[in-house]
């Protein structure tokens, strides 16, 4: 992690566009020299109400019927696209045996929430819905997601327990952005690479312009986790979102509900995407394997 010391991810205003063109050129070399040996992968688009249409890339690393991962992406809720996150869905179809499809929605702060939610939403319905004509299990489906994605996979998660969203088996989160209020870790970890709490507190000026975040924005507010699907949620020591994924998880158990937690010690936010051959990487894509294909079949 030394050479990436120094790397702050700065979400001012002034300079967003060009954070986000450095980071999508550089995502998207990644993304194409990236070989996926037993994984076939395509992209699509989704229909959604008003004629617009929500781009989803769809990774297949499973026979007919295989159990599906809708995936929401990192990136403060103002960066990124399909190819943030492309080795990671690559590794979950490989590692789980499963069809990932992992969405392109919609980014603040030209599309502030609740867009990003509508579109991961709406391509979970027409995953549902058109589960037979896509090879996939309507039956074990999980979501996922990696930062920002998984504020999104975990809302997603309590609409569904709600009986507002259709069922689905597991959630997966990954360093996710759970809560806009303090914490120690926000407080602490100032100048942290990666992901920092100055850039914590921009994010959610970007994705909640109003200042007045709900539990729909920020899933961590609710009142009440009884009833969810397991989960897996993974963080690291050094990242201003550790404290919120714990403090999740710890609610999760209290409330009956199956939780592993790991936290990666000596790691910060995004580790697994700015070194993704480190031993410690590949230990979190094997274990997200691992519990993927649990949830998924049983194995």
């Amino acid at each position: 992690m030394r050479p990436f010391a120094e790397f702050r991810t700065n979400l001012a205003p002034e300079v967003l566009e060009t954070v986000r063109a450095s980071l999508d050129s550089r995502r998207r070399e990644i993304a194409e020299l990236l070989e996926t040996p037993g994984v076939a992968v395509v992209d699509d688009v989704v229909a959604v109400d008003g004629g617009r249409v929500v781009p989803i890339r769809i990774y297949r690393g499973g026979h007919d019927s295989a159990p599906a991962v809708l995936y929401c992406h990192g990136g403060a809720f103002v960066l990124g696209n399909l190819d943030t996150d492309h080795r990671q869905c690559a590794e979950f179809a490989r590692l789980a045996e499963c069809t990932v499809i992992s969405v392109d929605y919609r980014l603040a702060p030209e599309n502030p929430f609740p867009a990003g939610f509508d579109d991961a939403a709406a391509v979970l319905g027409w995953l549902v819905e058109n589960a037979t004509a896509l090879g996939v299990d309507a039956d074990r489906i999980a979501v996922a997601g990696s930062s920002a994605g998984g504020a999104l996979a975990a809302r997603l998660a309590q609409c569904s327990a709600a009986g507002s969203l259709p069922p689905i088996v597991f959630q997966l989160l990954h360093q996710p952005v759970l809560d806009d209020r303090p914490s120690p870790s926000k407080e602490e970890f100032t100048t942290t690479p990666g992901f920092d709490g100055v850039a914590a507190q921009q994010m959610w000026k970007h994705y909640v312009p109003s200042g007045s975040v709900s539990v729909a924005a920020a899933p961590a507010r609710s009142e009440s986790l009884d009833g969810l699907v397991p989960a897996l949620i993974t963080c690291s020591e050094l990242d201003p979102l550790r404290d919120e994924a714990i403090d999740y998880a710890l609610r999760l158990m209290w409330s009956g509900v199956s939780v592993e937690l790991h936290v990666f010690p000596g790691t910060c936010h995004g580790f697994d995407s700015l070194v993704p051959q480190w031993e410690v990487s590949r230990q979190l894509f094997d274990l997200q394997g691992a519990a993927l294909r649990t949830a998924l079949h049983g194995v």
